[in-house]
């Protein structure tokens, strides 16, 4: 069935507290999208961020980011008061401010915490028994780095950094009360994302949830668990991640995380990775696997290096991975998006095609010089069914703020393939919104910013860059019945829902037409 849907982190929600969260904004915009004809809300990962404020570097790949608690539902639980709320305040669509969020939220949740009767709660129990695999750990790590001033896992000292036996026993006795902080703030989290992803099903929503390839070094999956990943004898990465040098950077992009061994995880049967999906698909209906190319080959960087200049391409783990993970996927009828964005080589397309998941193409990504005789792969004419095309994804500029940085060259091309002339730049953007809705391909992602015509303000993340980056919010009035109205015709006219009710309604119109003829 050929669908569509909505990107929007849930940071970007409205909301009056800072940041979006699981609020009742969040359960409004689920209504909007269902008024809209939609069937997906894709979000970006939904784990604890750190340093930078990324969500792709997080401090634990099974965690989830405690800011998207709802501080209102802990006030109507009796943990947090109006006064105490009132004090959090921030106006409306005020971009994220993460110092700010970082120096009052904890403090906040915090009180929650020591106004809750854990010991009478069977379900925060029961919670902490079914995820005792990973919690135990991370809320540890969280815990210790708190107690060092919140540095980074490489700047602990060697006894605990290292998980000496005696270190391991004095912090968890000296950090009891810390520890159980973070356990709870996980309980609260799983409770509230349960319930909103409840109510998005039930309306027919679908969440597609993004699962980066790698972890951060700053975490307690490196901490916890070693072996899986190429350090050597003091737990320092041997090999890191990135990307070679390119057209676009001399040096290529170091992003440092550290490198599996996969060796390793092929001889464990990949018990990590199953555990790791099994969470992911817990938590959304589809999971978008982000820099696929990873898994079939990966860029390896000297671990002390200072750029990628030096790196080497080696074997990933390929299909043999997703044999093993096939059976979890399929028990919880669960999806696979595969981001094969970027240079893509022959083994990579081979791998996407063998998994059978559904690849990705940006349709910013389509205008060089136009060749009939070779069509560029991102131009909607060439997108095979078994796809998802985007206007933009989060890395991208708005469609709106891209097309004000085109030369007059591409413009024209754009125009030509749209046979649009006379639109403005705004209204070009319908277009290729347009575009991307009729392709052939069976699903259809569109960020909110571009159907709402936004500019480059309301970008999400220009990579390879800190600061102003994963901040934007929506204002609550920018959902307007006439903006869902006009998605749900869209999205009826190219058959990706609602086709009968857009006949209907047409139908109806020639009725009422008719009657006042008569």
């Amino acid at each position: 069935m050929r669908t569509s849907g909505v990107l929007l982190p849930i940071f970007s929600l409205a909301g009056k507290y800072g940041i979006g969260c699981f609020s009742r904004e969040a359960y409004e915009f689920v209504d909007f999208l269902k008024d809209a004809g939609q069937t997906y809300w894709q979000i970006l990962p939904l784990g604890p961020t750190s340093y930078g404020d990324s969500p792709y570097q997080s401090f634990s790949t099974f965690a989830g980011n405690p800011y998207f608690i709802d501080p209102v539902r802990l006030m109507e639980e009796g943990l947090l008061t109006e006064e105490e709320l009132k004090e959090e305040e921030v106006p409306q669509g005020r971009n994220i401010d993460y110092s700010r969020l970082f120096d009052r939220r904890f403090l906040l949740l915090k009180k929650a915490f020591n106004r809750a009767n854990l010991t009478d709660d069977a379900s925060y129990r029961a919670f902490c028994d079914k995820n005792a695999d990973w919690l135990t750990d991370y809320a540890m790590y969280m815990a210790i780095k708190v107690s060092f001033h919140n540095a980074g896992l490489d700047s602990w000292d060697d006894d605990i950094r290292l998980r000496k036996q005696d270190a391991m026993e004095r912090y968890e006795e000296d950090l009891k009360s810390e520890i159980a902080f973070y356990q709870f703030l996980q309980y609260k989290f799983d409770e509230q994302w349960s319930l909103l992803k409840t109510y998005a099903n039930d309306k027919g929503i679908k969440i597609i949830g993004d699962m980066p390839i790698y972890v951060s070094g700053d975490s307690s999956d490196v901490w916890a668990n070693p072996e899986l990943f190429q350090l050597d004898e003091e737990m320092r990465p041997t090999r890191v991640a990135g990307c070679p040098p390119d057209a676009f950077s001399e040096t290529g992009q170091l992003w440092g995380n550290p490198l599996y061994t996969w060796d390793y995880h092929k001889k464990t049967g990949y018990d990590w990775w199953k555990k790791r999906v099994g969470k992911a698909v817990e938590w959304y209906d589809v999971v978008r696997i982000d820099h696929f190319r990873g898994f079939d080959e990966y860029y390896s960087i000297p671990g002390d290096a200072d750029t990628a200049v030096n790196g080497k391409w080696m074997p990933g783990p390929g299909y043999d991975l997703f044999k093993a993970l096939d059976p979890i996927l399929k028990s919880r009828n669960a999806g696979i998006i595969a981001e094969d964005l970027g240079f893509i080589t022959d083994t990579v397309r081979q791998l996407v095609t063998d998994t059978g998941f559904p690849n990705m193409k940006v349709i910013q990504f389509a205008w060089g010089e136009p060749d009939a005789d070779l069509p560029n792969e991102y131009l909607p004419m060439s997108y095979k069914s078994n796809c998802i095309a985007y206007t933009g994804t989060h890395d991208n500029e708005t469609m709106y703020g891209w097309l004000k940085n085109q030369d007059k060259t591409t413009i024209e091309f754009i125009r030509d393939y749209t046979d649009c002339h006379s639109l403005s730049l705004k209204k070009l953007v319908r277009a290729l919104i347009r575009q991307v809705m009729a392709s052939p391909a069976d699903y259809c992602v569109v960020p909110l910013q571009d159907w709402l015509g936004l500019d480059n303000s309301a970008r999400i993340n220009t990579p390879s860059t800190l600061g102003n980056n994963w901040a934007w919010r929506m204002r609550p009035e920018m959902l307007t019945e006439e903006l869902a109205g006009e998605m749900k015709k869209m999205t009826a006219l190219y058959a990706r829902k609602n086709i009968l009710d857009y006949k209907h309604k047409a139908k109806d119109k020639e009725e009422e037409l008719t009657k006042k003829a008569e």
